[in-house]
């Protein structure tokens, strides 16, 4: 089956149950998206810091290599020997001053060129290569490299834009609000999801969810909608903000009204230090989630900052690679507020536990329902930024990215 064989809507507030767990619709998706006309996040600049230093990611399900040569320039190649197809790096991360397939000793360079093949002229005059075997003509697939604020992102294509013109000029402002200094990482993780990424892809625009599926957030009033806040979408629809501010002398009964579980009234944290952040930013903004299409995020809540990559790893499975950041200058106190600040998020956050299992619930919802069609109208049928939260708009517009891509 094509994804030009589903019954697709006309409006972007329809989209096909299939569409997350079809086999076919997948491999369309690794030549489409991942090796179309995308920029897919990668690394950070701040984890290759000198010559030789490399990181082993993925490229939707391709894996690369991102590695930094001695002319300070970050370089981008498929993790494959032009040989036999054999991983080129075995670890995920580490330093090389050039890499060697383990199977038969093929050898290539930081930049990706094959520059050395075993035996290559045979051994006591039998065997090796042929005579017309031109080493130049054989390497993996190299990727285009652009960097922004630190942010290592690849393409396979020719044909996408330059990165600032394809995050737009409210994005990149977005991204380097947060992005403002260098900065340092101070943990990681890598998380298994039990669906399809296009649902957790769907989750991170989905400022609706939030504060219902979130019980923590509306519990101790860090995120409710009726908070000052907005959505920011681009024109292409993939890429986005949401973004909130704390009111601390605002009272807030509409979740109350609404019989919603949100009772600040009656629970507490038996360590308030938690949320006692630091002020940072003087616009107010106390929470801003980010995305670029198709699987990048930038995360700013309270102190806590962190960039996750979604990574598809078949029809129903998906991988979230966390990464928790801090600023070079930040103090020793500073520090300690984000490290105690990243219990919020992760497979087991306070925040985002719920947003690990609900996608497998909706993978699980979905199994029977082939021919059915979920339902993003809230807020409307368009794609445009807004002050509203309580609406999908961003959600449309990543159907709205993903459609275009995939050509239905």
């Amino acid at each position: 089956m094509q994804t030009s064989d589903i019954a697709w809507a006309d409006s972007l507030t329809r989209v096909p149950y299939r569409v997350y767990a079809n086999e076919s619709v997948r491999q369309q998706e690794q030549q489409r998206l991942f090796h179309g006309a995308t920029w897919n996040y990668l690394c950070l600049d701040a984890e290759l810091p000198e010559p030789g230093n490399y990181r082993t990611t993925f490229v939707g399900e391709t894996p690369v290599v991102v590695v930094k040569d001695n002319d300070g320039e970050i370089y981008g190649f498929e993790n494959r020997c032009a040989h036999r197809g054999a991983l080129l790096a075995l670890e995920k991360a580490g330093r090389a001053e050039s890499f060697q397939c383990v199977y038969h000793a093929w050898s290539y360079n930081r930049q990706g060129d094959l520059t050395g093949v075993a035996f290559e002229k045979g051994v006591k005059g039998q065997g090796g290569m042929p005579a017309g075997f031109c080493k130049e003509d054989h390497g993996p697939r190299k990727l285009r490299i652009a960097v922004f604020c630190g942010l290592v992102f690849g393409s396979f294509s020719d044909e996408v834009a330059p990165i600032e013109e394809y995050l737009g000029d409210e994005i990149c402002a977005r991204i380097e609000r947060v992005l403002h200094k260098p900065v340092k990482v101070i943990g990681r993780f890598t998380q298994a999801l039990p669906n399809d990424w296009k649902l957790y892809a769907e989750n991170v625009r989905d400022s609706y969810h939030a504060s219902l599926l979130h019980l923590f957030f509306t519990t101790f009033e860090i995120n409710r909608l009726s908070q000052k806040g907005g959505i920011v979408v681009d024109e292409s629809g993939g890429n986005h903000v949401s973004y909130s501010m704390i009111d601390p002398a605002a009272k807030d009964e509409s979740y109350k009204a609404q019989g919603l579980r949100s009772d600040h009234e009656r629970y507490r944290l038996q360590d308030p230090s938690l949320l006692a952040g630091f002020h940072e930013w003087d616009d107010g903004v106390t929470l801003q989630i980010l995305s670029v299409f198709p699987g990048f995020v930038l995360q700013q809540i309270q102190n806590c900052l962190a960039v996750r990559q979604v990574l598809p790893k078949g029809a129903d499975r998906s991988e979230l690679n966390w990464v928790y950041l801090g600023f070079e200058d930040d103090t020793p106190e500073q520090l300690t507020v984000r490290l105690k600040q990243a219990n919020l998020v992760g497979p087991a956050g306070f925040i985002s536990m719920e947003d690990g299992a609900v996608g497998g619930f909706v993978q699980r919802g979905i199994a029977g329902a082939a021919g059915e069609q979920a339902v993003i109208e809230m807020g409307g049928s368009d794609v445009a930024s807004g002050e509203g939260r309580a609406t999908e708009t961003s959600v449309r517009g990543f159907w709205k990215a993903y459609r275009q891509h995939m050509g239905v």
